[in-house]
This record gives C-alpha cells, structure tokens and sequence, in this order.
C-alpha cells in the first residue's frame, strides 16, 4: 500500500510524520510505503485546508496512491476537525473506490507526538503539554535543547521522531484524541 501524508509545511513535519505514521501502519498489520508530500509545498495550515491545493495533490498522485493522510496542526481550533471532514467529504466524491483521504489534526501540534513517544522530565505534567497551544515552543524546544539536537535534521525532529516511533504504542495510549483516532479510522477503512 502507497500512503501521502499532506503536512501542513513538510519542511520540519516530514521528519515527525513518516516515522510516526509507518509506526502506526505497521500497528494495525498492514505495513506501508509512506511518503511526504514535497510537490507542492503548502505554506500553511491555511493552504493545507484550502479544497483546491488538496484536490490538485489528490490530482497529481492518485494513480500512485491509495491512503491519504491530511496531517494538521489543531492550535487549539475547535473548528479544525470540521474542516478536516469537509474536505474529506469532497475527496470521497473525486477518489475511485479503494482510496481515500483520512484528515486529522494532532493535538496541539504534532512534536508533541514525538515527545509522547519519549521519557521526559519529571516535573513536565502530560496533560499542561497536551493543552499548551505553544507546545513546540514550551516543551518540544527546550527538550531538543536539552538533548542536544538543535543543528540536527529538522532542529532534531529526525532523531527524536525515530526514536518516538519504535515506542508507538505509548504514542497512541498518550495522544488517543488524534492519533487512536486516526489509526482507528484507518484500520475501519482497511476493513471494507
């Protein structure tokens, strides 16, 4: 099976989102070939939920791809998951039978799936990191920091992301509200 992920500016999110994502994949039995969407870059969280760049993606990859995965930031927008099912509802209309884009938006931003998957300091609280809009700033960062990454790939994003990965089960106990969330979806679609 051939899965794009549509970040919403692949640049740092590439490195967070096809690890984390071939993790799940291989969770649910059905390991994958995951891409990064590159061409076009989407400059936002704006142009990753503007119908027509998505369809045009949908458009330029379809022939290849089976699974499409709209991965977005939530920034504390509650509308953000409504968004995501309209454009899901629209692709529904344009994709043949046996493919499908599955959209959602990580909680509050996807570092803070990376920092799920590792042991962090034990005076940071689970719940303050899940909530903070700023997460990548207030702990994704100084984390790195501390670990030394900053002048790695993706300002650590690689390592970490690999590392968070091989524990992809505590991902999905920690962030159910996104990531059990879209590993259910995908296992319902895998069913039909």
């Amino acid at each position: 099976m051939n899965v794009l992920v549509i970040p919403e500016d692949f640049r740092k999110d590439q490195y967070v989102l096809k690890p984390i994502i071939a993790a799940m994949l291989d969770a649910v039995g059905r390991p994958a070939r995951v891409e990064v969407c590159q061409d076009p870059l989407l400059g936002g969280v704006e142009q990753a939920l503007n119908w027509q760049r998505i369809r045009d993606i949908i458009e330029q990859y379809d022939w290849k791809v089976q699974l499409f995965l709209l991965c977005v930031d939530r920034d504390g927008k509650e509308g953000r998951r409504a968004a995501l099912d309209q454009l899901e509802q629209k692709a529904a209309a344009l994709l043949p039978v046996g493919r499908v884009l599955l959209g959602e938006n990580a909680w509050q931003e996807v570092e803070v799936w990376v920092l799920a998957g590792h042991d962090l300091p034990g005076d940071w609280n689970w719940s303050d990191i899940r909530a903070d809009l700023d997460a990548k700033e207030t702990f994704f960062l100084p984390y790195v920091r501390q670990r030394g990454l900053l002048e790695a790939p993706g300002e650590g994003r690689k390592k970490l992301s690999a590392e968070a990965a091989r524990r992809y089960t505590r991902i999905r106990q920690l962030c159910p509200e996104d990531i059990g969330a879209l590993e259910e979806r995908i296992r319902l679609w895998l069913a039909k």
